[in-house]
């Protein structure tokens, strides 16, 4: 007989654990030891998640000898790049419409660039043998409200009717779909920043963690950083701090924090994968304002997260935002309407991350202490893959020579910031209660028109 719902699919959460599923593993290397004193170095890299990882790999491929520190205040891949959903996407504007929209006259170049990346992403993994679970697939994007079928296209190529989507993935709730065959590739994130490090540290890479920077300024034509454990000087920094706050004031305005939520299913059985018809290659996005995102992991799991994009008030971080009981239990009733099929599957991880939201929904870019420091920040979601772009960007920046990269609009300009609080409480609460609205009716209301308007907005 089956479980009514107000027990099932909420009930299946009572068995989880408060833990990202990709950390919870006995393949996680054990801490580095920290930065041990005084360090002098050609390039120092702060943040110890994709984007600083990245940085510090592509800076000895390019410069072979090239000496370089990277510390991280926690451990390798315990924030945004270990608690995502695994999703490696060629978009480095958060989606066509967003590109097009804010860099019209450039978007064909970000997207060949975008797509480069990816492969290049693919051919780094299979060079260094990064054992991450790769698998290029490609995206599928479901309408599951009449008025979110036309924005698929349905006169365009990848279009696929209510009938052809749920061969591909069968849901009672799929109007529409759109496949991007080339578009994104899944992964393990965990294992491919634990692969970065290691390929890193052969290269001649020194890793610190648990090693906090407190403060850094230029002097005698270095950049000076003062860490928990010991100074470091530097020829040129590359900061990677993600939404965390960093030294420099000139980007505390530019990004707020927003938790995302996820969560993992128990392993599936044949069957209940066969019933699904599912390509565990294929990456899942619904069409809403407020949307999910869902994959199969290596181990057959169902990962499946967002929904819910959660701004706590003064910009607030904190370990009591992670467990948030009223949105896992959203997630497990979306869970069930989608997949009844799968009736009675337990949960058995929920967690959330925090993610650097700008008001142009992805990085942005600039430098410091007389261009000695470079940063990138503001991936709003979506750095899995745009955080090996910005790490190229970054560097491009500190060499001080004009690339294809530095050379672009989107690249020069920064976003237009957020406004202290009350204003951006009030702001983001107007606007996720607007998006809902639009995402239950299909029309944008006078807020959202305006935001689009200053080319302001919010998303997850």
């Amino acid at each position: 007989m089956p479980v009514p719902e107000r027990s099932w699919p909420v009930s299946a959460l009572e068995g989880s654990v408060l833990r990202p599923l990709w950390l919870d593993s006995p393949a996680r290397p054990q801490p580095r030891p920290g930065l041990p004193g005084d360090v002098e170095t050609d390039l120092l890299v702060v943040g110890g998640g994709f984007t600083g990882l990245w940085a510090a790999l592509r800076a000895v491929e390019r410069d072979p000898g090239r000496r370089v520190v990277l510390v991280e205040a926690d451990r390798i891949g315990e924030h945004a790049t270990g608690r995502n959903g695994g999703f490696c996407e060629a978009s480095l504007t958060h989606g066509e419409a967003n590109g097009r929209a804010r860099w019209p006259g450039e978007y064909d170049t970000l997207h060949a660039l975008g797509l480069r990346n990816l492969d290049e992403i693919e051919e780094t993994v299979a060079r260094y043998g990064i054992d991450c679970g790769l698998r290029r697939g490609g995206a599928l994007q479901v309408a599951t409200r009449p008025h979110e079928v036309e924005a698929l296209e349905p006169d365009r190529p990848g279009f696929l009717d209510a009938a052809a989507v749920r061969r591909v993935l069968d849901s009672p709730s799929y109007l529409a779909g759109r496949l991007s065959p080339d578009e994104c590739a899944v992964l393990d994130p965990a294992r491919l920043a634990w692969g970065l490090a290691d390929a890193a540290e052969r290269q001649g890479v020194r890793i610190a963690e648990h090693t906090r920077l407190t403060a850094l300024r230029r002097r005698r034509g270095r950049v000076e950083a003062a860490t928990s454990t010991g100074t470091v000087r530097a020829r040129n920094v590359v900061l990677a701090t993600n939404v965390f706050p960093g030294p420099l004031r000139r980007t505390r305005w530019s990004v707020v924090p927003v938790y995302d939520y996820v969560l993992a299913t128990e392993p599936l059985t044949d069957a209940q994968l066969a019933s699904l018809g599912w390509d565990p290659a294929i990456g899942v996005a619904d069409s809403g304002n407020r949307f999910h995102y869902y994959r199969v992991t290596p181990d057959r799991r169902i990962l499946w997260g967002g929904y819910d994009a959660v701004y706590h008030y003064g910009r607030s971080i904190r370990s009591q935002h992670d467990d948030r009981r009223a949105t896992f239990e959203t997630l497990a009733r979306n869970f069930g309407r989608t997949f009844p099929q799968l009736d009675g599957i337990g949960f058995t991880h929920r967690w959330s991350g925090v993610i650097d939201t700008s008001t142009r929904f992805c990085a942005f870019y600039g430098r410091a202490h007389g261009g000695r420091t470079a940063y990138a920040l503001g991936f709003t979601g979506l750095g899995v893959g745009a955080s090996r772009f910005a790490a190229e960007v970054m560097l491009d920046l500190l060499s001080g020579r004009e690339t294809e990269r530095t050379r672009l609009e989107m690249v020069r300009r920064r976003p237009v910031p957020f406004p202290p609080e009350p204003l951006a409480w009030l702001g983001v609460r107007a606007t996720t209660w607007s998006l809902a609205r639009e995402d239950r009716t299909g029309r944008r209301n006078a807020w959202l028109r305006l935001l689009d308007r200053w080319g302001l907005g919010f998303d997850s």
